[in-house]
């Protein structure tokens, strides 16, 4: 039955050539009216005559018994043709769901009838693809013939917009129907419609009509209606209970298909066809807007489905789909984003549409599709931006309070919720995650974002903490939101943060009491209720930690922005009110030095004012830490990069100077470090005023300068500061128009600052030096002009350069004979130090070290016995530097002393074993440094090495072999002649040593030999490789000690290498060229 149907399609719809050929005088159009005609001719006869097409033609009878728009004598071509069609269509839809029923009563197969190549069964409404081409080809004459002539103009895509085939039938249908029935577009429509009720067929209707059969039903059921007397073609007439099936059975299909298709399509329907001509025409036509009724409709259609579920996504995708990611695509975003924030008119209310239109932008933020997510997401960060500018009062409460939910419950949680995870790992992930799409992303600060973030950054911040101590995955999201608010943020409310983020405010909206965060199982992190701590000691730790992590953090932070001024405008800050607070306690001192009847004062009085001053010290003290760590952590480029801000701090500096000079009554000799403090603020004004050409900003800010410079002027009780004060006070009132030619060389600390230096003579010479040489600057080099360094570089040499040399050499001398001096010194890092000069000295190969080499030798040898690890550890080193410059001598020596112990007469001999195994790392390090010349010579500390494996002591035997195996990895062919007492060697050890040290020690030369050789062991060690091999697999099977098996499998994972390279060797694409004889 189905096959004869698509046959009768076949006929009614297969083109007939030599209708439309046989007389070339006839116009295009009156072809195609032939040929419909003749096509039509042909199936009535065909259904008569054909007994194949019998059961068709018996449906198609029964069909046309229940038509009641059927038109037997029409004289109109086309809608004839379309009847057919229509018929056709309706006969082959109701066969295929009686058939369709009848399959599915059917009982299926039982199970043991099928096998596993046997297929399901096909349902009988599935077509071929011949068919579904029939089938479409069908309905595409009914839809271009009986529908779309009689569209309001306006109304959909017109035919003359489609083809040149679509035009010249667009003119056909316009010249047959003069006399339009009414009810033909009603016909084709509710005849489509009944078609494509079974799903299958609906696909083929659908997927390319769907645009033209919703402009009909929009016409039927929507347009206004007119009288009778004026009805036209393009009026459908019709009674309200017709138009109101119609319009329910739009919103049926609205509902039924895709909607991201049915958005497209009424974006099409709603702003009409475009202005273009015809494809074939020469003449353009007219553009047709949609008509007003039409706009409106579409646009109460759309509005409600975007506030739909999934209705935000569903116009995303409409927009979108089928996009490159091009600059076009982004400007769609910000299309779509700024429709989102736009309430439509016919929405019931504002609230409404907000509230569910705010969900859905949230949800786009979560998909999954990597495809597609970065489209919804920028449309979801868009729209978030503009809903916050423009509709701030719904963005609150919709979109930003849900979005940050759950660090708003960091803050409120409960004890109630002590026995769960009061925020889960997926919130905790997904909030971070938006913050920084939305906030960081997005990159649009504005007022409201400011104050939402506000609220949530000391938890943030916390969060941050916790993930530089743990593995965690929010790290970088939690850095990044910080970083833009420090870099986007008013600088009164930065540094209002700082503060309380570095402990110096009081803590708001941060973590619960009684909470903390947690790792989770996934790699993000939870809040979760926290266990109080019993012990005081241990919850006194666990704070002062706490609070010197934060402070870490918020370091790091500061050190990140590097670009901005943030970091010194909270360190000059810092500065001011650590000037105030130094003269506040000036204050209380004076006052407490005035005998106050404390008698007077009742009990809460005394209380209240001790714990005043106990909180303001300890302010101070948590101020003090705080600029302490900056200093720390900070470079001097990031905290004063601006020459405005390096001219705060020494405003701060000097004002600090004058409190300090007032509570002193003009003397401050008494504290070093005021007078350094002022010492190193002046040279920096120095400095500064001797640079380039200053800009009138930077003259203006030092107009800060002249109150406190004057005031050391006149009260400092030195000459020379009060010179000095007076003349830097001149040069920045001037504008640097009086410069004195001695300000920079009056501003060099060192003739004020020598008076200051220790006067112990007990002290070694070198110490002494390095303590003048600090002393000397006591303000950073970076910061000292140019033109000084230049004028010091052109200072004229003396002209006897044979009192030259012969200086230098007393000094070199004095200098060799203090090192000495001080390698005996008791003082620990003196001594350390001193051992690390000489080494450098050897290294360098000095001519009086050089000389001195026994001296040097038994001096490091002397303090190789030091207890401390500091000194040994430079012994350690400078006998390795030694043994390397003079190996023929020096080894010799070290060999002797690894094997018996100390050779000197002052050497303790009940710490021998201590002694030689430091004498095994100077062995090692030296076997390292030989390089190319341990296989020559190498060879005699193989021997002790080997010996020494037989020590009575399991630490000599495993520094024994830790050392054989370094030296072995370098000597190459020279190992060759040793491989058998090797390998007998090692093998003995594996299986026969008790202690496990050691026989890791064996297995690890093992695998350094097989390191060290590489591609040459098969050739070098090919009579032993066979017996360390088994070695490796017996410590793998047998052996007890897990670190030896994990030595053994990577020895053989080397061993597996080599093997491989040698069997399987890399293909080299090379030339080769022979020469023939």
């Amino acid at each position: 039955m189905t096959a004869a149907i698509i046959a009768a399609l076949n006929i009614l719809t297969k083109p007939l050539g030599e209708v439309s050929g046989c007389n070339d005088q006839i116009s295009k159009e009156e072809a195609l009216l032939s040929a419909l005609q003749a096509n039509r001719d042909v199936l009535l006869q065909r259904l008569n005559s054909d007994y194949s097409l019998q059961e068709a033609r018996r449906l198609r009878e029964d069909v046309m018994a229940g038509a009641t728009w059927l038109l037997n004598d029409t004289e109109d071509v086309t809608w004839g043709f379309v009847q057919e069609c229509l018929l056709l269509l309706l006969s082959l839809a109701r066969h295929l769901s009686a058939e369709l029923k009848r399959f599915r009563q059917t009982s299926a197969p039982s199970a043991k009838l099928r096998t596993p190549e046997m297929a399901p069964p096909l349902p009988p409404d599935v077509l071929s693809f011949t068919q579904q081409k029939t089938v479409g080809a069908a309905l595409q004459f009914v839809v271009s013939l009986g529908l779309c002539p009689y569209l309001a103009p306006g109304v959909g895509v017109t035919l003359g917009h489609r083809s040149a085939f679509a035009t010249m039938v667009e003119k056909i249908v316009c010249v047959q129907t003069a006399v339009v029935t009414p009810h033909h577009l009603l016909t084709t429509t509710t005849t489509l419609l009944d078609f494509a009720e079974l799903s299958s067929l609906a696909t083929l209707v659908f997927t390319r009509h769907l645009g033209d059969v919703m402009a009909a039903l929009c016409q039927l059921g929507y347009q206004p209606q007119q009288s009778k007397a004026s009805s036209t073609k393009d009026v459908q007439v019709l009674s309200e209970e017709e138009r109101r099936n119609i319009q329910e059975a739009l919103q049926s299909l609205l509902v039924k298909v895709y909607q991201p298709v049915v958005i497209k399509e009424l974006l099409i329907l709603q702003g009409g066809a475009k202005q273009s001509g015809p494809i074939g025409s020469s003449s353009g036509s007219k553009s047709r807007t949609a008509p007003g009724w039409l706009r409106r409709l579409c646009g109460q259609l759309l509005s409600e489905r975007l506030m739909q579920p999934n209705g935000v996504q569903a116009v995303v995708r409409a927009i979108l789909e089928g996009g490159t990611g091009g600059e076009s695509d982004w400007k769609k975003c910000d299309s779509i984003a700024k429709i989102l924030t736009v309430c439509p008119q016919q929405s019931a209310s504002a609230d409404t549409y907000y509230k569910q239109v705010c969900f859905q932008i949230l949800e786009l933020l979560h998909l999954k599709d990597k495809l597609t997510a970065q489209q919804f997401q920028c449309v979801a960060t868009r729209a978030t931006l503009y809903l916050v500018q423009e509709k701030t009062s719904f963005a609150q409460p919709y979109l930003l309070v849900p979005l940050l939910d759950p660090l708003y419950r960091c803050i409120t949680a409960t004890d109630d919720v002590h026995c769960q995870v009061a925020v889960e790992e997926w919130e905790m992930t997904q909030c971070v995650e938006d913050i920084n799409k939305i906030w960081v992303v997005g990159n649009s600060p504005s007022a409201p974002l400011f104050r939402a973030l506000e609220e949530v950054l000391p938890v943030v911040f916390t969060l941050f903490c916790f993930t530089k101590q743990n593995f965690a995955n929010l790290r970088s999201p939690c850095q990044d939101i910080l970083l833009w608010y420090l870099r986007h943020a008013e600088t009164s409310g930065v540094l209002s943060l700082l503060r309380q983020l570095s402990g110096l405010h009081c803590q708001k909206n941060d973590v619960a009491t009684g909470f903390h965060f947690t790792p989770g199982s996934n790699g993000g992190v939870q809040l979760s209720w926290k266990d109080s701590c019993s012990d005081e000691d241990d919850a006194l730790y666990e704070k002062l930690s706490g609070e010197q992590l934060r402070l870490e953090c918020l370091t790091h932070l500061l050190a990140e922005l590097k670009d901005s001024d943030v970091p010194g405008d909270f360190f000059l800050a810092l500065l001011q009110e650590l000037t105030s607070w130094t003269a506040v306690a000036a204050e209380e001192e004076e006052e407490d030095g005035q005998q106050l009847a404390i008698s007077a004062m009742t009990l809460l009085e005394v209380e209240q004012q001790q714990q005043s001053q106990a909180d303001r010290q300890g302010h101070t003290l948590a101020l003090l830490q705080v600029l302490a760590i900056m200093v720390e952590s900070l470079q001097h480029t990031v905290i004063l990069r601006k020459s405005i801000q390096v001219v705060d701090f020494i405003v701060a500096l000097l004002q600090r100077a004058c409190i300090g000079l007032f509570q002193a009554n003009g003397v401050i000799f008494g504290n070093p470090i005021d007078n350094q403090t002022l010492s190193m603020g002046m040279g920096l004004v120095a400095t500064l005023l001797s640079g380039p050409q200053l800009s009138a900003e930077v003259y203006s800010s030092m107009s800060r300068l002249l109150q406190p410079l004057g005031t050391l002027s006149q009260q400092h009780p030195e000459l020379f500061v009060q010179e000095l004060a007076s003349n830097l006070r001149a040069v920045i009132a001037t504008h640097g128009a009086y410069r004195p030619d001695n300000l920079t060389t009056s501003a060099s600390p060192g003739s004020k600052d020598s008076e200051m230096l220790p006067k112990s003579d007990s002290l070694p010479s070198m110490k002494r030096n390095t303590i003048k040489k600090k002393k000397a600057q006591p303000f950073p080099p970076s910061l000292l002009s140019v033109n000084n360094n230049l004028k010091q570089s052109h200072i004229k040499q003396p002209a006897s350069s044979g009192d030259s040399v012969a200086g230098e050499t007393s000094r070199s001398s004095t200098a060799f004979s203090d090192l000495l001096l001080e390698a005996c010194d008791p003082d620990i890092p003196t001594r350390a130090f001193a051992l690390r000069h000489l080494t450098q000295l050897m290294h360098s190969r000095d001519q009086e070290t050089v000389q001195a080499q026994e001296k040097v030798l038994i001096l490091f040898l002397e303090n190789l016995e030091h207890e401390d690890s500091f000194v040994y550890l430079s012994a350690v080193q400078g006998l390795a530097s030694l043994a390397d410059s003079y190996p023929e001598r020096i080894l010799e020596r070290l060999l002797k002393d690894f094997q018996h112990g100390p050779s000197l007469s002052t050497s303790k001999k009940d710490r021998s074993l201590e002694f030689r195994l430091k004498m095994g790392e100077v062995l090692m390090r030296a076997s390292r440094a030989m390089g190319e010349l341990a296989p020559h010579l190498g060879r005699p500390l193989v021997a002790v090495f080997l010996r020494g494996t037989r020590d009575s002591d399991q630490n000599v035997r495993a520094s024994s072999l830790s050392n054989l195996g370094e030296l072995c990895q370098r000597l190459n062919y020279a190992l060759g002649p040793l491989a058998q007492e090797l390998s007998s060697c090692l093998t003995a050890l594996i299986k026969t040593e008790k202690e496990a040290e050691v026989r890791r020690a064996a297995v690890h030369v093992i695998t350094l030999l097989l390191r060290g050789l590489s591609d040459k062991t098969t050739q070098i060690l090919s009579d032993v490789l066979l017996d360390l091999y088994r070695a490796l697999k017996w410590v793998v099977q047998s052996d007890s000690d897990e670190v030896a098996v994990l030595h053994a499998q990577l020895g053989l994972e080397e061993l597996d290498d080599i093997m491989r390279s040698l069997i399987f060797p890399k293909q080299k694409l090379e030339k080769k060229i022979v020469v023939l004889p």
